[in-house]
């Protein structure tokens, strides 16, 4: 039975209740600041996660082929635009063929969370991670950044901030259960290698909270994938 995904569930729907019910009434400061925050933790997460890397050179090919794949394959845009597409069917079915710019804001901002919520590197390695080791605490710990960005939003999106929950949790609980079929191929090293991909994976989520650098982190995805094959093929011939 794994928790991180319920856990990170529950932050989710919590914080966008909690935001929806205080409306404008939390401080300006706030919102523009605690973002920063944000990025500030995901940041520690991910040099928490690096220095467990058993293979440097597999950490660093694994990530820059992987994100080479990602970019030839245009997986941020497909995540983007399919996205997109689904607000344009909301926006027809809502408005017709032209929408007020007012709800047009609206359904933009809410793309963006839907992106940041269900399609993020850090819910997609916690939840991989989570599968094949049994450890949840990569997702308790983004569902606790969750919750205050689910508030945040909320505060000027409403409850339907709360409503992501449900096809976030369907997301992470698919790649939970489907990385539990990859645990009995593991090695320690190859777990370690796949840990310091997705912490290196976290440092650019960070960086792009924090307005540093726009890393196209659905792009680097790829590197997960590739993290442990590589490994294994590493280990076998010059370990």
């Amino acid at each position: 039975m794994f928790t991180g995904p319920f856990i990170n569930a529950a932050a989710v729907l919590l914080g966008g209740v909690l935001g929806a019910v205080l409306s404008q009434r939390l401080p300006e400061r706030i919102r523009a600041n605690m973002p920063s925050i944000f990025g500030l933790a995901s940041l520690g997460i991910g040099v928490l996660l690096v220095i467990k890397c058993v293979n440097l050179p597999v950490m660093v090919l694994a990530t820059l082929v992987g994100t080479l794949i990602g970019e030839l394959c245009y997986v941020e845009r497909g995540i983007s635009g399919g996205v997109n597409g689904l607000r344009k069917l909301l926006q027809r079915r809502r408005t017709g063929n032209h929408a007020p710019d007012g709800h047009e804001a609206f359904i933009q901002s809410l793309v963006a969370i839907i992106i940041l919520f269900c399609a993020s590197g850090t819910g997609i390695f916690g939840s991989m991670r989570e599968g094949m080791t049994g450890d949840p605490s990569i997702l308790i710990a983004k569902a606790f950044l969750d919750f205050f960005t689910a508030l945040i939003f909320a505060t000027s999106l409403g409850i339907a901030v709360a409503a992501i929950c449900v096809p976030m949790l369907m997301i992470q609980l698919t790649l939970a259960y489907s990385a539990t079929l990859i645990m009995p191929l593991t090695t320690p090293a190859m777990m370690g290698d796949f840990t310091a991909v997705g912490g290196v994976l976290l440092l650019a989520t960070g960086l792009r909270i924090c307005g540093i650098k726009m890393f196209a982190v659905a792009n680097m995805l790829p590197a997960l994938v590739l993290a442990m094959p590589i490994s294994a093929l590493w280990t076998a011939f010059f370990a």
